[in-house]
């Protein structure tokens, strides 16, 4: 299958992202002075954006390159949660399978950046795990949702949502409805990750989870390995900054895939590219490693650019007239 024949599936591919939804907020500005009340810079502020984060920004990718994205997760009951489901509704997506917690803000990272650099963070979020009830009413919309799914992609960025039990049911009842499940992680559930199809950890998550510092090729294997052992997935994609990225399949010897990044401005977002690219391509009938190396271009496109962003198929189209994909 060729790109152009490939793309032209994206389109009719509908997938379900379940994971933790946000606000990405960036006040754009420029430093010309330090403060004379402490040696800090003084940041004058020049225009302010706000835009989908988290596994919302793995629906924005996933809208970029076509396919229908459904985003199923919670937001506050807050002026928050009324800007995040007003900017779905801007990108076309599906919104009703947003539950609002009540009392819980809807999380909003907000970052300042002077001269294409990020100077400070502001996370307003409450980590805490959702309560049995919102569990309930998340997995009923997954159940409502799947059969009309070509796959599921798990977001987890540790705010509490996704929690043992709901990641348990949640991939028991793709299995069942035989969906592709893959999943970008985060440390703390690392164990409740079982029977994924494929899992996208960076090399320090792969680090922690297994214990093993990768320095070569016998280390990065012995991590590959030990990530399936743990958790009985079927394939491991380890992303590795400059490096690129290293995929263990099924079966089959470790693929290195070299970083097609020439620049590198900001890397916010990038692990959702990869996730939205890869599944999205997987879905539309891709093999492994084209699936692979497509996200990994994916990636190098928007690591380019500053702030929480997405690559579009022209992009896509465009780079790979450049660097073929493998058949």
């Amino acid at each position: 299958m060729n790109l152009q024949d490939l793309i032209a599936r994206f389109s009719r591919q509908r997938l379900l992202v379940l994971g933790d939804l946000m606000l990405d907020e960036f006040i754009w500005g420029e430093v010309r002075r330090i403060s004379p009340e402490a040696p800090v810079p003084v940041v004058e502020v020049r225009r302010e954006t706000i835009q989908l984060g988290g596994a919302g920004n793995v629906v924005s990718n996933l809208l970029d390159l076509k396919a229908v994205a459904i985003p199923l997760g919670i937001v506050g009951d807050d002026e928050g949660g009324a800007r995040l489901r007003h900017l779905f509704a801007d990108r076309g997506a599906d919104c009703s399978r947003l539950v609002t917690v009540p009392g819980r803000p809807t999380t909003r990272k907000t970052r300042i950046v002077a001269h294409s650099q990020q100077m400070v963070r502001a996370d307003r979020e409450d980590r805490s795990p959702i309560a049995e009830e919102v569990e309930d009413a998340i997995l009923r919309h997954l159940l409502d949702a799947l059969d009309s799914a070509d796959a599921l992609i798990i977001s987890d960025y540790d705010k509490g949502m996704l929690t043992p039990r709901l990641l348990h049911h949640a991939i028991e009842a793709a299995h069942s409805c035989r969906k592709l499940v893959c999943l970008d992680p985060k440390i703390r559930n690392f164990l409740h990750y079982r029977n994924v199809d494929l899992i996208t950890p960076n090399q320090p998550e792969a680090e922690r989870a297994t214990g093993i510092e990768i320095v070569d090729e016998t280390s990065l294997l012995a991590a590959a390995h030990r990530i399936r052992e743990m958790i009985a997935c079927r394939h491991v994609l380890i992303t590795r900054g400059e490096h690129g990225m290293s995929l263990l399949p099924e079966s089959g010897p470790v693929t290195h895939i070299p970083t097609t990044a020439r620049e590198v401005y900001d890397v916010t977002g990038a692990g959702d590219t990869v996730i939205a690219t890869l599944t999205l391509a997987l879905a539309s009938g891709a093999s492994l490693l084209t699936a692979a190396t497509l996200s990994n271009f994916a990636a190098g496109i928007v690591v380019a650019k500053v702030g929480t962003a997405t690559a579009s198929t022209d992009e896509l189209l465009s780079i790979c007239q450049h660097s073929p994909l493998p058949d």
